[in-house]
């Protein structure tokens, strides 16, 4: 039972999360949203932050990657998720003053399955050797970047930047992966 009001109570706190940001969710709101007692969110959350923050790393968990995924999948499927839920992806990536071991496993985890995708892809000849947690922050970058962008309105395909965040993704796989490259400098 107490695993099953926990999850009642992070869906509360997702869907006051979507609907008002942040600022929407209160321990209080989310105990009555899952039908619990004002008290019950506190015995399982310390604080608001400490519900953030599992709501945080659940959200890492549901976003991993499958193994067969491609990279490019991925890093669409990112922007995608940032697009469709703008105030999870601000609530991951915003400032935390709180500690929580369960974000810091789920966010350890999450980096590390983007590593291994780009360490396959660098394996298969997709993208250049080199070390692969720097490649991985570097795509990462411009995946949050553009999406972050394309959300407030500074980057569309038919205005500015000429361009959506999957185009974005696309260009930079493209100049990225060697094969590509040398077939593109032989057409000029």
């Amino acid at each position: 039972m107490a695993s099953g009001t926990r999850e009642a109570l992070l869906d509360a706190a997702v869907r006051l999360l979507d609907a008002g940001g942040v600022e929407a969710v209160t321990l209080r709101e989310v105990g009555r949203q899952a039908g619990v007692s004002h008290n019950a969110p506190y015995k399982h959350f310390a604080s608001k932050e400490a519900l953030l923050a599992a709501v945080a790393a659940r959200e890492l968990e549901r976003r991993a990657a499958r193994p067969a995924d491609s990279l490019r999948a991925t890093l669409h499927g990112y922007v995608r998720w940032a697009q469709e839920t703008p105030a999870r992806f601000r609530l991951i990536f915003g400032p935390w003053t709180v500690d929580s071991p369960e974000l810091h496993v789920a966010a350890t985890a999450a980096q590390a399955r983007l590593v291994d995708t780009v360490l396959a892809a660098q394996e298969a000849h997709l993208l250049p050797a080199g070390d692969p947690v720097r490649l991985a922050s570097l795509l990462r970058s411009l995946a949050h970047g553009a999406a972050d962008l394309a959300s407030a309105g500074h980057l569309s395909p038919t205005g500015k930047g000429h361009a959506s965040p999957e185009d974005l993704v696309d260009d930079l796989l493209t100049y990225l992966n060697p094969r590509e490259s040398r077939s593109a400098s032989h057409r000029m």
